[in-house]
């Protein structure tokens, strides 16, 4: 049944450890609590908000309405077919869980996204990507229920408008829908994508020359752990910036000033280039500026020291960018949804 609290804190629901009270707050566990809670917000006038993993997000301003906790759970194996099959999460369910799913079935595909925090709902909204592989080249479609009218539509690929760390969920769609369990197409036989990062160099001192689902995720997850903190222990909320994406004839500009950039393909012909390396060149890495700063490991990263507010979180944001601009004369752009 659902049951909906007033006043509820809800930095304890962000990786960051930062956030207003929500007016309204509920967990949403089943469909029917989705939909009690929508006649509900109609009926009072309240619009609504929904949290996933809370990983990939600063709450700065007070959120007015009613705020859903997604926490929608199961997996399951759909499909298979001799080359392929489908596997579906529901959306409260954490990736790396999701991913595991995939690994323990031999179904591969997905193994380079090990270890990326949040859940199963917020990966297409975010089209989360990691070494060499996105969301976009593994999903095959998502089930949403419509916030105003409680309808429920499946999204297939093109109906997502995938970008870089980019979807219609961010843009024209953003707000409207809940995101209730994604399925993704995977392969039945090996393909990997080990070219990217430092995969390789990791399977080598691990001693493994036949790479295996299990020694890849393994891995990865060295490597992870190895530079990137966890949520549990530093607060953040993961990359916080976009690898900047530049045309062929600025990046050439700038790699003759620079020639070291670390850059690799982008979209379209473009050239993505390290903002976590645009920012340790223009001072900010393991800077505080109080109790934030872009992490000593990575500098990509923002982490929250403790207590931090949302003000010194965007004022170290601000200062990030400018120093960036300053020195590269490039933009950078937040990964991290802002609201």
């Amino acid at each position: 049944m659902l049951q909906i609290e007033k006043h509820k804190i809800l930095a304890p629901y962000t990786t960051l450890r930062i956030g207003p009270a929500a007016d309204f707050f509920a967990v949403i566990r089943e469909k029917a609590d989705l939909l009690a809670a929508i006649s509900w917000a109609k009926k009072n006038r309240q619009p609504i908000f929904v949290l996933g993993g809370g990983s990939n997000i600063l709450l700065a301003h007070r959120l007015k309405g009613l705020v859903l906790k997604n926490e929608l759970k199961g997996l399951e194996l759909r499909r298979l077919s001799k080359k392929t099959a489908l596997i579906t999460s529901q959306a409260g369910e954490t990736w790396s869980k999701f991913v595991n799913f995939a690994v323990e079935h031999k179904l591969y595909g997905v193994e380079n996204l090990f270890l990326i925090p949040g859940t199963a709902g917020a990966a297409p909204i975010q089209n989360i990507g990691a070494y060499g592989v996105e969301l976009k080249d593994i999903f095959y479609s998502l089930e949403a229920v419509n916030l105003k009218t409680g309808a429920i539509k499946i999204f297939r690929g093109p109906d997502c408008q995938f970008a870089y760390r980019d979807s219609v969920f961010k843009k024209r769609l953003k707000g409207k829908y809940f995101i209730c369990s994604v399925t993704l197409k995977l392969k039945r036989q090996p393909t990997f994508k080990l070219t990217y990062g430092a995969i390789l160099a990791e399977l080598a001192k691990q001693g493994t020359t036949k790479p295996t689902l299990e020694t890849i995720v393994k891995a990865i997850q060295s490597i992870r752990n190895s530079k990137l903190p966890n949520p549990a222990n530093l607060p953040n909320a993961g990359s916080f910036f976009k690898n900047p994406e530049l045309s062929r004839r600025a990046f050439k500009s700038l790699r003759r000033k620079y020639p070291e950039i670390p850059h690799f393909p982008g979209d379209r012909n473009r050239v993505k280039i390290s903002a976590g390396w645009l920012i340790e060149q223009a001072g900010w890495k393991g800077r505080p500026l109080g109790p934030v700063r872009m992490y000593e490991k990575q500098a990509l990263v923002l982490v929250n020291a403790g207590q931090a507010t949302a003000r010194q979180v965007l004022e170290l944001v601000k200062r990030v960018k400018a120093a960036v601009y300053r020195k590269f004369g490039v933009s950078l752009q937040e990964e991290v949804n802002i609201f």
